[in-house]
């Protein structure tokens, strides 16, 4: 198994939180926590949206969003459900129609807040047809779309505003005896959606999808993300998450599995525990890390990969990795191999080399899992 030992100090008690299903993905109720991305085609452009949903799916995705907006959509959609890897979810917004369409073409889930899309018998409706075809449904309010009558309430958009709006939605599902439902409570701004999120996790037991909406771009967005929920993932609050990046989808993914991999809460691939390089390396730190991410990125099993300029910290950090390398100046450094103190190498050959290394790994850990299974 990979070298990953369980502290007492590293356990996150995650809320209770009933289970649904988006399609054949768990959600709540101790599921691993999934990891979601939006396509960002045009929804007709079928070739394009089912080359952007197997990226995203290769890099991780377990759930994978589609906006609907109108009956070409729709159509469209059909299509791209029968060639996902994934479960799909379907946007929805306003027009009920578009949500009953995408029940029918075979979406895993529906995206809309009950309040924008009608009539209480269209809503009935949307819900009918989420039962008849096995659909879940995400309620998803936005601190930029919030009711008028919340924003006449609070004079503006606030955590109690959102909260209010979440559990107005959850009756309405409630109402009809629907509960194969998640929710989530979105700002851009850190704090408004952290303080929303606490709220709402205390007023209700279903799977809250956690994310901050508009976020930015890659780093940005990225840093916002990581601030906003990894706070609430400590706090042991949200089933599913997405960061939500103006950026590939993919980047969004591997993002957040970054993001809950800092916290242990998923383990894929390899982690690169490495210095930001100083006068004391013994090799050109940033260049090797940068060449071993894009060498190892096909590697889904997890484990770790300490990259160390120098020994001051580098045989401490080796010592606690599958596969370490530690900068030791002469044109070479220490390999270490499951903690342990290895064999000599030259800089020359050491990215080849650590890839080797790693991929060995990899299938050991692999091969001792299915044996484990087996047994």
């Amino acid at each position: 198994m990979s070298l990953n030992p369980i502290r007492p100090w590293r356990n996150i008690e995650r809320r209770q939180s009933r289970q649904i299903h988006v399609g054949s993905v768990p959600v709540g109720g101790g599921a691993p926590i999934s990891v979601q991305t939006m396509t960002n085609t045009a929804t007709t452009d079928i070739a394009g949206t089912i080359a952007q949903i197997q990226a995203a799916a290769e890099a991780g995705a377990d759930i994978v969003r589609v906006s609907v907006p109108d009956e070409a959509s729709s159509r469209a959609l059909r299509e791209i459900v029968r060639e996902s890897p994934v479960p799909l979810v379907a946007d929805i917004h306003f027009h009920y129609k578009r949500g009953i369409e995408a029940a029918e073409a075979g979406a895993a889930c529906l995206r809309i807040n009950p309040g924008n899309i009608g009539s209480p018998d269209r809503v009935r409706d949307v819900i009918q047809a989420a039962r008849d075809h096995g659909c879940s449904i995400r309620i998803g309010v936005n601190a930029g779309s919030l009711e008028r009558h919340l924003l006449e309430k609070y004079g503006e958009p606030c955590p109690d505003a959102m909260v209010e709006s979440g559990l107005e939605h959850i009756r309405i599902l409630q109402d009809n005896d629907f509960h194969e439902f998640k929710i989530s409570v979105k700002a851009s701004d850190v704090f408004m959606a952290a303080a929303a999120y606490q709220q709402l996790a205390e007023a209700t037991d279903a799977p809250i999808h956690l994310g901050i909406t508009e976020a930015g771009g890659l780093v940005s967005g990225t840093v916002k993300s990581a601030i906003g929920m990894g706070n609430l993932l400590w706090a042991g609050i949200g089933d599913t998450i997405r960061v939500s990046l103006s950026a590939d989808p993919v980047e969004e993914v591997k993002m957040g599995f970054e993001i809950l991999k800092s916290l242990g809460l998923r383990h894929r691939g390899v982690n690169i525990i490495s210095c930001p390089s100083c006068a004391r390396q013994g090799f050109d730190v940033i260049k090797t890390v940068e060449a071993l991410e894009q060498r190892l990125d096909h590697i889904k099993t997890p484990m770790s990969l300490s990259i160390i300029g120098c020994v001051v910290n580098g045989p401490g950090e080796a010592l606690m990795t599958d596969v370490g390398f530690t900068g030791g100046g002469a044109g070479s450094g220490m390999v270490y191999l499951a903690g342990k103190q290895s064999h000599k190498l030259s800089n020359e050959q050491m990215i080849d080399h650590i890839v080797e290394q790693v991929e060995k790994r990899a299938a050991q850990i692999d091969a001792e899992a299915a044996q484990e299974a087996a047994e």
